[in-house]
């Protein structure tokens, strides 16, 4: 069944002791003023490698793949290996029949550019993605990022005496991480993004549907903890709110980044608490418009003040 309703929302990411979201010289990223953020492509990411794992059954297109050799597919191969009947296919049409198969597409949407042999096979389609996700932005206190020297087993055999000690010596390396943050991610879902290109596309092209949504909440409140690296180890799902809205409904909300701030979290003893009487005030102005207000956290380490009616609490799990 079709899902039309739009949704708005936030996830938060715990990170303790963690590196949720590296920049290239390894360092938690920070906006100039000093504040840690992570980028919305971490938590898609964590997101499509979850649906990958746990739905099998599903195509999920921008992951990344390797060849024989270990190198990487490029999109041309990627898009051949997962549609072999339609390599050299130039009707958009069926092109773009095929990609909306992946769910991560439905979900995210997709930029994708596929060279034919020929110039004339070319194929550009743009899909603009019903799922929206923002930058994450430490919405605690505190930014404290440190570093550690590691050792390695292994001697670096091109070291030089002057640079890095004797050459017969452990190579030593460093990796930084952030004491404790709280990343917002805000997200939105409007299923209307995908009106055109599934008209273009024609019958058999498929939209957003029920299913796909409960496995995108799924993904959006166990993702980040499901995906345990050495960096990311530390990191995890805090809690996720979703509002939507009604069939049909025109309201617009804020985004929740602007409503959740740094005076809204505190903690009791030890547990985390999200004081959320601005998103519940703004639920209740609209309450004709809005059909479902919920909260996702684990009651263990997490208090949530000001929400949705007890009933409208649920586990991540």
């Amino acid at each position: 069944m079709g899902f039309n309703n739009r949704v708005f929302g936030c996830v938060v990411v715990k990170s303790i002791n963690s590196n949720y979201n590296a920049d290239f010289s390894h360092q938690p990223r920070t906006l100039p003023d000093g504040t840690v953020y992570a980028t919305d492509k971490a938590l898609k990411y964590a997101i499509k490698n979850y649906l990958k794992d746990m739905y099998e059954d599903e195509r999920i297109f921008y992951f990344k793949r390797f060849d024989p050799d270990f190198k990487p597919l490029s999109l041309d191969e990627a898009y051949a290996a997962m549609f072999p009947d339609h390599a050299e296919e130039k009707n958009k049409s069926i092109v773009a029949t095929d990609i909306l198969s992946c769910l991560d597409i439905r979900l995210f949407g997709a930029t994708f550019a596929k060279k034919g042999r020929a110039k004339d096979s070319n194929v550009a389609i743009s899909i603009h993605g019903p799922v929206q996700i923002n930058h994450g932005v430490n919405v605690w206190h505190e930014n404290n990022i440190y570093s550690e020297q590691i050792m390695s087993p292994f001697r670096n055999p091109k070291a030089k005496d002057e640079e890095e000690g004797k050459s017969d010596a452990s190579t030593l390396g460093r990796q930084s991480k952030l004491q404790e943050g709280h990343y917002l991610h805000h997200f939105s879902i409007n299923p209307a993004n995908l009106r055109d290109v599934l008209e273009k596309a024609g019958e058999g092209a498929r939209g957003l549907s029920d299913a796909d949504i409960a496995k995108f909440k799924e993904a959006i409140c166990k993702g980040v903890t499901y995906y345990d690296s050495a960096a990311k180890a530390g990191t995890d799902n805090e809690l996720t709110i979703w509002i939507q809205l009604k069939e049909g409904s025109k309201i617009v909300f804020p985004n929740i980044n602007s409503l959740i701030t740094i005076d809204k979290l505190t903690k009791e003893n030890g547990k985390m608490v999200f004081d959320l009487s601005e998103v519940s005030a703004l639920v209740n102005k609209y309450a004709g418009e809005v059909e479902k207000y919920e909260v996702y956290y684990q009651k263990e380490n997490t208090i949530v003040k000001n929400g949705p009616e007890p009933e409208h609490h649920f586990d991540l799990n």
